[in-house]
């Protein structure tokens, strides 16, 4: 076998990588006049409720300034009351202007490693908009309650102005949670999670739960590839998400119109062939068992698991976005959530939750959607699509060419790794440090077991690598 070396491996350009996807990161002047003119407005007037008493925080990543959401968790009886703030976009975005028009173009922020490109100008998004804990905020606040087993038992939305009474990290919740001090407002967290997990169990959603691959800083100036999993308080956080967004598509489907996120069922014929795979790699599927709960109880810092949840993701295809009026869709359900589910949390960084927020608002007013989310129903799910897209795209790019930097000075060297798929010709690996993935040219590599691989090729400019097989 030849081995490729590259003496002098070309530097990261993700300018170039986001050219080459269509991510455009600069405004247009006359957007970034759009969004001054709009954030110096007031927009805490008209008919909003003053909720401002309300014990609301953000939780989000280390330094994020894009706050979309801020939460507020009681107890009550033997369930929960859920206070969900979600930024109100619309609030500050004229229906046709410059704004709406550049956010459609865009459809969602974008990250990469050095910048990101976000899907409103920051003087929006990162400041006016965004419900940073120094002053009120116009908001859409949702109220859920929650009984005790998961399930949802009231829903209520209206317009308010809110305030975050602290920005929080992900990382310092957790260590709050752990050492038995959490803030007040997130003190129940675990509890609703843990409930909210549970339902969904039931509900036969399907969370694959592999870590991340991430593009970071190696501290040395330059960047590196790692995997992170979730922290606990990450998982229920999520949970509150998506506690909004099944509520926010139950709205729609009772007033017969709205934009879903939608995932078809899996097809129960590949279930067997699951379950061999399953049993040959150690991991317990019992009998009649769905394969969500299979995946709820795996480990996937074992290869094996990690191989059996790599294997299952076929069971997660075909998301789309899908509008409709009258008759609700064929199948308007999401297969990872295990019900129908709408984006209406994240509109700071997601076009379509504006709309469907909006949706949802009216609805519960006994209205139906204002004219300008409807005309733009129809144009939605080939935006997000495009966009999403885009995003893939980008994320793609920017980790096998990191992937390929990272390893450009060690083509030949010989790397533990663990095997994630295999076929007739080649496989996939992942190294055990750094945490690469990438093709291997060997023959029925052993599914979720241990190998030690060869690099062969490091391409930063191809963003490619290849590895053989020595033991």
């Amino acid at each position: 076998m030849t081995h490729r070396r590259l003496h002098a491996p070309p530097e990261l350009d993700f300018a170039s990588i986001r050219d080459e996807v269509g991510v455009v990161v600069p405004f247009d002047d006359d957007v970034l006049a759009a969004a001054a003119d709009a954030a110096r407005a007031d927009r805490l007037g008209g008919e909003r409720a003053d909720r401002t008493d309300l014990a609301l925080v953000t939780i989000d990543p280390a330094g994020s300034t894009d706050l979309d959401q801020a939460v507020a968790v009681e107890r009550r009886g033997d369930g929960w009351r859920v206070r969900y703030a979600i930024a109100d976009v619309a609030a500050w975005v004229e229906p046709g202007g410059v704004l709406d028009a550049a956010a459609k173009a865009r459809t969602q922020t974008y990250y990469s490693p050095d910048r990101r490109a976000p899907l409103h100008p920051p003087v929006l998004g990162e400041a006016a908009a965004s419900l940073l804990p120094d002053g009120p905020r116009p908001a859409l606040l949702w109220t859920i309650d929650v009984a005790g087993d998961g399930t949802t038992a009231d829903v209520a939305v209206e317009r308010a102005v809110v305030r975050s009474r602290a920005q929080l990290s992900y990382d310092e919740v957790q260590r709050g949670i752990d050492a038995g001090d959490a803030p007040g407002p997130v003190a129940e967290l675990p509890r609703l999670g843990e409930a909210l997990l549970a339902d969904a169990r039931r509900r036969g959603a399907i969370e694959l739960g592999l870590p991340e691959q991430d593009v970071v800083a190696d501290g040395d100036g330059s960047w590196t590839v790692a995997r992170r999993a979730d922290l606990p308080v990450e998982r229920w956080n999520a949970q509150v998400s998506l506690l909004t967004g099944r509520a926010a598509a139950w709205l729609m489907l009772e007033g017969g119109v709205g934009v879903l996120r939608t995932l078809p069922a899996p097809d129960p014929t590949t279930f067997p062939r699951l379950a061999q795979a399953a049993h040959s790699l150690g991991v317990r599927w019992d009998d009649g068992e769905h394969p969500g709960v299979v995946l709820a109880r795996l480990d996937v810092a074992r290869p094996a698991h990690a191989a059996f949840a790599d294997l299952a993701a076929e069971l997660l295809r075909g998301a789309a976005y899908t509008t409709f009026r009258g008759r609700p869709p064929v199948d308007p359900g999401h297969a990872g959530v295990g019900a129908p589910y709408a984006h209406v949390t994240a509109p700071l960084r997601r076009l379509v939750d504006r709309f469907a927020s909006e949706t949802c608002l009216a609805l519960l007013g006994g209205a139906p959607p204002p004219g300008w989310v409807d005309e733009a129903l129809d144009q939605l799910p080939e935006l997000m699509a495009e966009g999403d897209r885009r995003g893939r795209a980008l994320e793609r790019a920017v980790v096998d060419a990191t992937e390929a930097f990272v390893l450009a000075d060690r083509v030949g060297h010989v790397f533990a790794a663990s095997v994630l798929e295999t076929g007739p010709t080649a496989g996939t690996v992942v190294l055990e440090h750094p945490p690469v993935r990438a093709r291997c040219d060997a023959p029925h590599l052993p599914l979720g077991r241990g190998v030690h691989v060869r690099c062969t090729e490091a391409d930063v400019a191809r963003r490619r690598v290849r590895f053989e097989r020595v033991s």
